[in-house]
């Protein structure tokens, strides 16, 4: 079975965020889909809340503090609707996520457009994507978003060996490279034979990395 990570990124998000309450609601499920990762968890906000984030794609994170005397935050990322029923400043997210990721029913959270989402793709949604090359696009309700096109990037094999533009298909070859992707220079002239990928999409890759552009 074709199965591909979809790493998704919004170039438009900045780094607003927003002080929100994050209360664990039971009208939300959270089911087997979005504990594998194949789809994003619901949460609900208020018009007004999402207004201030800017969040168009209707995609958040929520970081939430775990630890505040050490800072420490664990982030979720929801696809979230919008409802009357919950206060201005305030974010719902399913019950049982918040309980088992962090063992209270209520939280304090920062929360913003997501800058980037990643969802698990198989069956015909991934096949959707083979044969694609880095940049080639493909309609962007793959993932959930209406009226947007996703601009291939690139992506990686479970070796982490990364797809590369300049090399025609799908296989894996050594190369004398100089620069990113596959090699991050120390110094200036630096040479490293790497493995990498060809820039076209086959079922040997586990992630492919994507970009939302408007169609032309």
């Amino acid at each position: 079975m074709v199965e591909f990570k979809l790493v998704v990124s919004d170039p438009e998000a900045r780094g607003k965020s927003l002080v929100v309450k994050v209360v664990g609601f039971e009208g939300l499920k959270y089911s087997q889909e979005e504990k594998s990762g194949k789809s994003l968890p619901t949460a609900l906000v208020n018009q007004a809340t999402l207004n201030l984030i800017n969040a168009p794609y209707g995609v958040v994170n929520v970081r939430v503090w775990k630890d505040r005397s050490k800072n420490e935050k664990v982030k979720f990322t929801f696809r979230v609707k919008s409802s009357g029923e919950v206060p201005e400043n305030t974010i719902y997210v399913p019950k049982e996520l918040i309980t088992e990721k962090l063992g209270v029913e209520e939280a304090v959270g920062e929360l913003s457009r997501a800058k980037a989402f990643q969802v698990v793709i198989d069956g015909d949604r991934a096949r959707r994507l083979v044969g694609l090359k880095v940049g080639d696009v493909v309609d962007s309700s793959i993932v959930g978003i209406p009226g947007k096109l996703l601009l291939i990037t690139g992506g990686s094999d479970n070796t982490g060996f990364p797809m590369i533009p300049s090399l025609p298909g799908q296989a894996k070859k050594a190369l004398l490279l100089t620069s990113p992707p596959g090699h991050l220079p120390k110094e200036d002239g630096e040479r490293r034979r790497k493995y990498v990928r060809g820039n076209t999409i086959g079922e040997e890759l586990v992630q492919v990395n994507a970009v939302i552009t408007s169609p032309k």
